[in-house]
């Protein structure tokens, strides 16, 4: 494990713990938007974002430019928050998977210590490691 873990990568012998502190700025205002889209004010505020703006259409029926802008305005907006949702959505599941990969290599280790006392947990052992690919990721 490295002492440092603005200098840790994400290879094998990396801990779950040692991934934090490596955000770019991307991936820091990437959190920021996630947090503050996913709070009960900013759906609150688009709700009546869409109710401001329902009534355009009865009382500018005429002005299509308005409601080009409108429309181009939100889903401009709606792109964007997708690739920054997802970006946040994919380092989640990526420090997910590194700690059920922690967890899994540590019960590994324990089930070959165990199995000098109880063999019959040697081939459990290499059922959980043919099963997550442990041996595959040691090696790589």
């Amino acid at each position: 494990m490295q002492d440092n873990p603005q200098q840790a990568d994400h290879g094998p012998g990396t801990m779950p713990s040692d991934v934090r502190g490596r955000l770019t700025i991307f991936d820091r205002f990437a959190t920021a938007a996630a947090a503050v889209a996913s709070k009960a004010g900013f759906f609150v505020f688009c709700v009546l974002l869409v109710l401001v703006w329902v009534p355009t259409f009865l009382v500018m029926p005429s002005i299509d430019t308005w409601q080009l802008v409108i429309n181009t305005a939100t889903t401009i907006v709606t792109f964007l928050l997708v690739a920054l949702l997802q970006n946040t959505q994919s380092r989640a599941d990526e420090a997910v998977q590194q700690k059920l990969n922690a967890i899994a290599d540590a019960l590994a280790d324990f089930m070959g210590e165990l199995s000098i006392e109880h063999p019959e947990l040697d081939r459990h052992r290499k059922e959980l490691a043919d099963a997550v690919g442990l041996e595959k990721r040691e090696s790589t």
